[in-house]
């Protein structure tokens, strides 16, 4: 059965190896394999500083890197069963990319995550098309003046 997650959706749990570019509002448990370096960046838009790490999280499906910043950085270490509710899927540099973002949540349990990991399956690995950015406007007016 194919699901249509999409922002408009109560969340919705599914298994990392269902994830798809367009997913929103997703919940999805596994088990961190992998903890990225740790990098300084500065937001765009009021030039604060922020830190940034990649984690490979993975389940029994398949795995994808997950983006993580500031705070949720120090919660998760290699090995760390994890919680990521109401979370969504973009393509960073032509790669699938799990983020908690601003309406998300990310809880470490307090249980370890049962079962294999599946790496092979690495949902980030698969290489994408950008998609365009958004631009505002709605063609024009949508009324006659007269």
């Amino acid at each position: 059965m194919q699901r249509d997650f999409n922002r408009f959706n109560e969340p919705v749990d599914v298994k990392i190896g269902e994830l798809k570019p367009s997913s929103r509002s997703v919940n999805v448990t596994g088990k961190v394999v992998s903890k990225g370096s740790v990098r300084e960046v500065s937001s765009g838009r009021d030039g604060s500083s922020h830190r940034v790490a990649e984690v490979l999280l993975g389940d029994e499906t398949g795995s994808i890197y997950l983006t993580l910043w500031d705070e949720d950085i120090d919660k998760v270490d290699v090995g760390s069963a994890v919680s990521l509710k109401n979370g969504y899927v973009n393509i960073f540099r032509g790669h699938m990319r799990l983020n908690v973002g601003r309406y998300g949540t990310l809880e470490v349990l307090d249980t370890p995550f049962e079962g294999e990991v599946n790496t092979d399956n690495n949902l980030s690995d698969k290489e994408y098309e950008d998609r365009p950015p958004r631009r505002g406007g709605g063609g024009g007016r949508r009324f006659n003046r007269f």
